[in-house]
Order: C-alpha cells, then structure tokens, then sequence
C-alpha cells in the first residue's frame, strides 16, 4: 500500500543530487571542528512545532547549549518556525540542512529520518557512518501496525536507538517490529513533560475531538471521499441533535481538530462549524494540540496516539470505533480493541450520544481506567527528556 506524505517531485532529484554531494564535499573540512557537538531534531514531517521532538528540542536548548547546538528541521512551505522564534531553525531541503547532517553527532526525529531531518535520506545514508541516529516517536504504539515502505528499510536499519515509552513498548519493538534489544531504550515520551500527571477537570464543559488518519483516504477522489465511512460518520456525529441539543443545553464546547494529512479535505467539514450548538474547528496552521489537551476536559476520539495523553492526565475519553473492523482489516492494531481501550468504547453515532448524556448526567470527570495507566507509561516524574539525552548524548 502506498502512502505519499509529501507531494511527488518536491524534491528535485538533481537538486538534491548538487546538494548532497557539496555538503558531503565541504564536511569533510569539519572532521575535526571543536565546539559543541551538533543534534539535528526534526518531527511532524516538519509542519509544526508539536509533539516529543520539539519538547525534547527545547529541554536541550534550553539546558545543554553549552554542550550541545541543537538545530530544528523546518518545512520552507511553512512559517512557523519564523513567527514562533525557533531556536536553530533549518530549512529542510536546504544546503545547510545536508551539511549539517553530514556534520551531526545525533539526530532525533519523531516521524521518519526522511521527512523529519534530511529530505531524500534514504538515497545517501551509506555517505554517513558518525551520526548516531534516535527515533523518538510521536506516540505510543499500539493502535497502529506498523507499516512498512520500501524507502524505510535501510532508514530503520541505520537507526541506533529506538526510545520507548515503557515496558509495554520495549516488548512491542522487540516482538512485533523485531527491533534489536540493544537499540531499544526505555526513557519515556518527551512530550509528558509538559504535564503533571494524574489532572483531571473539575467539571466537562470542553470537548477535544481528534480522529486520526488512514492511509486508505489519501487517493480519493472528492466524491470519494465524501462517500467514506469516515466523512459520513463524522457528519452524522457532529449532526446528531440529541448531541447538539447536549451540548448546547450543557453549555459545553465542541473542539474539532483535523489530523494534518486530512488538510486537503477540510473544506468539506467546515460547513459544520456551528457557535450557537458550541462546535468549532481548530485551525491546524495557528492552533496548539499541547494547549488544547491542557485546555479540553475530555477527549472524543477513534485512535489517535493525543489519547496517551489524556490517560496521562486521567481525563475521560471516548472511543468513536465507526470503522474498527475495515480498520482491523487494512491496517490492524497490537491492541484489541474490544478488550484493551482505556475508555468507553462506542461503536456508532448513537453510542456515542448515549455515552455522553451518561457522562453529563454523573458528572463523569476522571477516566475510571486511569489505573491502566502505568501498564503503557513508566515515568510519570516529568524527567523524560533528561532521561534521553543522557542515555544518547551522555550529557
């Protein structure tokens, strides 16, 4: 199955091939550079400053400068990194990003190395035997299986070090992704940083509503997709009376947050903004998800990893499995996902308003499986960047 995430000949193979090999060139005059040693980190295929690469490339800048230049890998289509003051921020795709990958001590991408920190890498990592490469992930694994792309084999064959989240995922790499034991490092997810642990709301008046990708979307066509289960579930959620009725008469907010590779489809869900029944879209270029789990009392979702993040904080959610038996069939989760959620699972629209009046009604602010918590988290003590950068870095 093919999945593009980036669109076709972005990357100008000549260009590329120019860049490449004048930045191999001219590193080579840096072999012996005294100064702090360098780290590329790079995450959400460069889009957005969210998620554990970017917690992880704050702790180092903001406590290892000295030791460590920490350099962040940006998308040029974007301008955030611009309007936000990123630290050390680099083009991707840019001839100072190949030089300073060719020049790095370690990279941590969230991702993939290829869209994350070096553009067309895959074509070029036999150039690069120093840089000590750290995938980080964005989340825990577990609802997805992992899918593996011809360009991604020799990537996650040079990767050094794989950082886990806990226990649970240390055996997950190493049974099902058949990761090496000596590269897989347990040290926690940066991004639970951010957080205390253990904060739920004292009352539900904010919804966050995220539902992830699937791959099996990107080709449609508009009519297509329109069509989907996903759209049309969707719509007949956020269309439900009794559920407008819910909020409105609750006074609780509906936050809509689109998944990122569902951005050229969003035209069609904003129809459905509505501020007199509390339902609003976030808006993915300005908006903040680490703001928004702090700001939402609960989360209504299918699958997205931001769920770690709210059992994290022992805060509700709500498990909208619409389409859990194609989803089973073309992608498959390591969770069962009848047994294993860590929330109320409702399988249709009506569940789903069911499961909400129930909440409203009881007052329901904590998530009652937040003791399932420490089965796929091991730290809770906010030390998981100091813990990774002193496992790979020694700093």
């Amino acid at each position: 199955m093919s999945v593009t995430l980036k669109e076709k000949g972005r990357w100008d193979p000549l260009k590329v091939f120019l860049k490449v090999s004048a930045a191999y060139i001219l590193s080579r005059f840096y072999r012996n550079a005294k100064g702090p040693k360098i780290a590329l980190v790079g995450g959400n295929l460069g889009e957005k400053y969210e998620d554990n690469a970017s917690v992880f490339h704050k702790y180092v800048v903001n406590n290892h400068a000295e030791q460590v230049t920490a350099y962040w890998m940006y998308d040029p289509a974007t301008d955030y990194a611009k309007n936000g003051r990123i630290p050390n921020a680099v083009a991707l795709g840019s001839f100072r990003n190949y030089l300073l990958f060719f020049r790095a001590d370690y990279t941590f991408h969230g991702h993939s190395l290829l869209y994350d920190i070096v553009p067309s890498a895959d074509k070029f990592l036999n150039l690069n035997r120093r840089t000590v490469i750290t995938h980080v992930s964005h989340g825990i694994e577990g609802f997805k299986k992992i899918l593996i792309q011809k360009e991604d084999v020799s990537l996650l064959k040079r990767t050094d070090y794989f950082n886990c989240a806990s226990r649970y995922e240390y055996e997950l790499k190493r049974d099902k992704w058949k990761i090496p034991e000596e590269k897989l490092i347990i040290t926690g997810f940066p991004r639970f940083d951010r957080y205390l642990p253990n904060q739920p709301p004292k009352e539900m008046k904010r919804i966050l509503m995220m539902m992830t990708w699937r791959e099996w979307l990107f080709d449609l066509s508009r009519e297509e997709f329109l069509e989907s289960n996903y759209f049309r579930s969707t719509i007949g959620l956020l269309e439900h009376e009794g559920i407008r009725n819910l909020l409105k008469s609750n006074g609780i907010r509906l936050q809509i947050a689109l998944h990122p590779f569902m951005k050229r489809f969003e035209e069609h869900f904003f129809p459905l903004v509505d501020q007199d029944y509390g339902i609003e879209f976030l808006d993915f270029n300005h908006a903040s998800i680490e703001r928004s789990i702090e700001e939402n009392d609960m989360l209504l979702t299918d699958i997205t990893s931001v769920s770690w993040d709210f059992l994290y904080l022992n805060k509700p959610i709500i498990f909208f499995m619409f389409d859990q038996q194609e989803y089973t069939e073309k992608r498959g989760s390591y969770l069962d996902l009848d047994k294993d959620l860590y929330g109320y699972r409702s399988p249709t629209v009506e569940d789903v308003y069911n499961t909400l009046t129930y909440m409203v009604e009881n007052n329901i602010t904590h998530n009652e499986w937040y003791g399932k918590a420490d089965e796929y988290i091991d730290y809770f003590d906010q030390d998981n960047c100091k813990r990774l950068a002193q496992r790979v870095m020694n700093v």
